[in-house]
């Protein structure tokens, strides 16, 4: 079996994986990674997306041996070590941008990606940055209003979440 070499959340892994697994299956299973959400496992819903080299990447469509060498950030390791949220994970929090919490982490993650290429998106830019992630709970509004309210804390501006 090839060994894939990979840094999860800061912490480099080293193993033996089947060249057939998916990321989303190595992440949970073998890494304990259960943030990172088993959804469609066909790259319709966007409920596993991680960030791969800071990019976000549906893990159902990635064989773990793609990753190798790599990094990767799951759900779990966006927040600083002293357990305080990553802005965006606080905008979603704020702005009331869940409800049954299944999409959340692929949602947030994509979230990152989306503000990481365009620090202050319009609300249909979000809409569409976030298109590939599906949401059956909220209707959206929330976590558009999540995506901007963090926009705006990270360029310094107060938030536009509700209380």
């Amino acid at each position: 079996m090839p060994r894939v070499n990979v840094t999860v959340d800061g912490v480099e892994y080293s193993d033996e994986v089947e060249p057939r697994t998916l990321l989303v299956h190595h992440l949970r299973e073998r890494l304990g990674k259960v943030g990172t959400v088993v959804g469609c496992d066909t790259s319709n819903c966007g409920a596993c997306t991680v960030l791969l080299d800071g990019r976000s990447v549906k893990s159902c469509s990635v064989l773990a041996i793609q990753a190798d060498g790599r990094s990767v950030t799951t759900i779990e390791g966006l927040a600083a070590a002293d357990g305080t949220l990553h802005p965006v994970q606080q905008a979603f929090h704020e702005a009331h941008a869940l409800q049954c919490g299944f999409c959340t982490p692929g949602m947030i993650l994509a979230a990152c990606d989306l503000l990481r290429e365009n620090p202050a998106p319009s609300e249909a830019e979000v809409r569409e940055g976030l298109e590939g992630n599906l949401c059956r709970c909220t209707g959206y509004q929330n976590i558009v209003t999540a995506v901007q309210a963090a926009a705006a804390t990270a360029a310094g501006l107060t938030s536009a979440a509700p209380a």
